[in-house]
Parts: C-alpha cells; sequence; structure tokens
C-alpha cells in the first residue's frame, strides 16, 4: 500500500496537474466554456496516450541502442534532477509553457497534452517506473492505471481550471509547482545513487 502511495505521490509531482491550470487558461481564452471541456479531454487522452506509448516500447528504444540498466537509471536520474531543478528555480512550468503559445487554435496537443501534461520529465518517469528487468507485467500494467489515475485527475483539475485559479492563486499554484519539483529531485538523486550502486557491485 506504501508503494502504491509512493508511486501515485511521485506521478503526481512529476506531472504536476495543478501547475498545468494557468498554462490550460491561458491556452483556451479564447474559447468559450463548452469547447474548453472538449480541450481538456482531448488533451488529457492525447497525453496518456503518449505516456503510454514510452511505457511500451519506450525502454525497448533505449536497448536496441545498447544502453545499460545502470546507464540508463543514471541518465534517467540525470534528467529528472535537471527536470526539477527548473521547477524549482526556473520560472515555473505555467510561465516557461504559457510563452511558448503561439496558435491558440491547436493548444490541445501543444502546450496542454505535451509538454504540459506529458513533459519530458513525465516521459522518462513512466519509463523508470515500468523497467522490464526491475518489474513484472502484473506491475507495470498497475503502474500504467496509476498514471491513468493521475491523468484522470488531472482531466478533472483543468475542468475546473478557473475555479481551481481562483481558489489558489497563481502564487499558490507557483509554490505547489516547486514542491513538486522538490520532491522529484529527490526521487531523481535516488535514481542516480542506485544506478551508481548497482555499477559498482557488479
Amino acid at each position: 500500500m506504501a508503494e502504491i502511495i509512493t508511486s501515485i505521490f511521485f506521478l503526481f509531482a512529476v506531472i504536476d496537474p495543478i501547475g498545468s491550470v494557468p498554462v490550460f487558461l491561458e491556452a483556451t481564452k479564447e474559447f468559450d466554456t463548452k469547447f474548453k471541456k472538449k480541450i481538456a479531454l482531448r488533451a488529457s487522452g492525447v497525453a496518456f496516450f503518449i505516456l503510454l506509448f514510452f511505457i511500451v516500447i519506450g525502454q525497448l528504444i533505449l536497448e536496441s541502442m545498447e544502453v545499460s540498466l545502470d546507464a540508463f537509471q543514471i541518465s534517467g536520474g540525470v534528467i529528472l534532477f535537471l527536470f526539477a531543478l527548473t521547477m524549482i528555480f526556473g520560472d515555473g512550468k505555467p510561465e516557461n509553457e504559457k510563452s511558448h503559445i503561439s496558435d491558440y487554435k491547436h493548444v490541445t496537443i501543444f502546450p496542454v497534452a505535451i509538454p504540459s501534461i506529458a513533459s519530458p520529465g513525465a516521459i522518462m518517469a513512466v519509463v523508470l517506473l515500468t523497467d522490464n528487468h526491475k518489474y513484472t507485467i502484473n506491475e507495470q500494467i498497475f503502474t500504467t492505471f496509476l498514471v491513468l489515475v493521475v491523468i484522470g485527475i488531472t482531466c478533472l483539475i483543468l475542468l475546473a481550471a478557473t475555479k481551481v485559479q481562483k481558489r489558489i492563486g497563481s502564487y499558490g499554484i507557483t509554490v505547489i509547482s516547486k514542491v513538486m519539483g522538490l520532491i522529484l529531485a529527490a526521487y531523481a538523486v535516488q535514481n542516480i545513487l542506485s544506478g551508481i550502486s548497482d555499477y559498482f557491485a557488479k
């Protein structure tokens, strides 16, 4: 049970649903409420299938390039750590992604689905959490289900985005994103240390 809760918290940190709220509101500001709901549903669905794609074949691609498990774990940890640092010390996920919006007619895919929900950090995280050498098929299926649950929560938050922003405020959203970044950084360091330990234990 503790492992399940840990995985959910980790996925929640790396996907950062609250941090997607201002990005979603900025991207959909020219649409009515009905169309905003459609964008939230479609973007969440697209984001899930992007993450599912990497769950299924992400590791196979890396292994076809003859990348060792230890190297993959260390590099994945480094990437997640750098991603976490941008969440902690950077302008923050919302401001960074809002600044890249140029076409308000095609915001479902970019920037709402990717990189706001299915971010590079989230992609790397799901690959690490479904490592074929560490987890059984049943465990990987369960992790995929947890990803679906977090994406579902993200979708619900986006559907209520206006209320969420009014309740929490822009500063509150920024603070939550930075806390999520801190949690992600700790997980990333743990991955790096585990990879180094396994490499030298051989």
